[in-house]
């Protein structure tokens, strides 16, 4: 499974990579995000624990992110979970004053005959880029209105 999700978010890619990064604040201002937790953390790296619903159904993980704010990266691992190990990269790009932003996930399922029909219409479609979708259109309206709603 592979998918894509991008926005332009008009901005300082400072301010929006910090927004990004600050996962355990995103139920603050993500009204789709139930809760994001903080497991555990050193000097590289942090496993949080996050939820989410699509449309009214539940869903959750444990990933371990990690920052590159030198490139303005933020990546993540799936370690618990039915999305367990995939892989999630934010990329965010300056040019003067917009900032594309764009998250890129991949899971391989082996689950023959049906896992990756699976990972790719169930866990990519239904789920994965919808929630980035509804993340990164209320990520943009938080930064580009301070004080509009947050409903996505």
């Amino acid at each position: 499974m592979h998918t894509e999700n991008s926005i332009t978010i008009c901005g300082d890619i400072t301010q929006i990579f910090a927004m990004a990064s600050a996962v355990e604040q995103w139920p603050q201002f993500l009204p789709h995000y139930r809760w994001v937790k903080v497991r555990s953390a050193d000097a590289t790296a942090r496993v949080v624990e996050m939820a989410a619903h699509r449309d009214g159904f539940p869903v959750r993980w444990t990933a371990r992110q990690r920052l590159d704010p030198v490139n303005y990266r933020i990546h993540f691992t799936h370690v618990r979970g039915i999305s367990r190990g995939m892989e999630v990269t934010w990329f965010l790009v300056a040019d003067g004053p917009l900032v594309q932003v764009r998250i890129v996930h991949d899971l391989t399922w082996g689950w023959p005959p049906l896992g990756p029909w699976i990972a790719h219409y169930i866990i990519g479609e239904l789920f994965v880029s919808h929630i980035a979708s509804k993340t990164l259109r209320v990520m943009k309206r938080h930064i580009e209105t301070p004080g509009a709603s947050a409903v996505g």
